[in-house]
């Protein structure tokens, strides 16, 4: 290679590195840009994340108030009452927690008389998440919990103020009871 050629050569390196430092100034410049908007875009986000968290407080408790009003109105009548598909309970529970060997579980209402416990879910507005839980993990965590029960016959309900008709064939089907309120009494559907 001549002193000519390596000169061009250098000379292209020179340039080429010179386009290059310009480059990745204009890259540090958009990156200065990017790391602002991000942090403009995290103050949002905390800013949306506690608005979020106060509208699930104040859903959530109106969503647990009205579960509440529901499980009142069951175990008041069943009270008054006590019983499910035409058969008479001498015992009736109402919130009742229990952990056992790791597991945990809150059953909202439990009828028991000598040969039978009723397992009873309550819910304000009945959903199809809601008898699963019920059918897969209630019902087994029951017999988990309460092995004092184990020669009775387990009777599965969900008592609720609204279930669409769907999901109401779907529990009967599935041998679940279903309390619904008509008017001031409760009507029975026995699976």
């Amino acid at each position: 290679m001549t002193d000519e050629e390596l000169r061009a050569l250098v000379a292209g390196l020179a340039a080429a590195q010179d386009r290059t430092d310009a480059q990745l100034a204009k890259t540090d410049v958009q990156l200065a840009k990017t790391d602002v908007q991000l942090a403009q875009n995290a103050a949002q986000q905390a800013k949306t994340d506690a608005k979020l968290n106060r509208l699930a407080e104040m859903y959530g408790g109106v969503g647990n108030n009205q579960g509440a009003v529901a499980e009142e109105f069951y175990y008041n009548s069943l009270k008054s009452n006590p019983v499910l598909a035409g058969v008479h309970f001498d015992l009736l529970d109402k919130n009742v927690m229990r952990s056992r060997a790791g597991v945990e579980d809150e059953f909202d209402l439990l009828l028991v008389n000598g040969r039978e416990v009723f397992v009873v879910e309550v819910k304000y507005k009945a959903h199809e998440n809601d008898l699963e839980r019920l059918l897969n993990e209630k019902a087994p965590n029951f017999r988990r919990l309460f092995p004092e029960h184990a020669d009775r016959q387990q009777r599965l309900a969900l008592a609720t103020f609204h279930i669409h008709d769907g999901l109401k064939k779907s529990a009967l089907a599935r041998g679940v009871t279903v309390l619904q309120r008509k008017g001031d009494v409760i009507e029975t559907l026995a699976a």
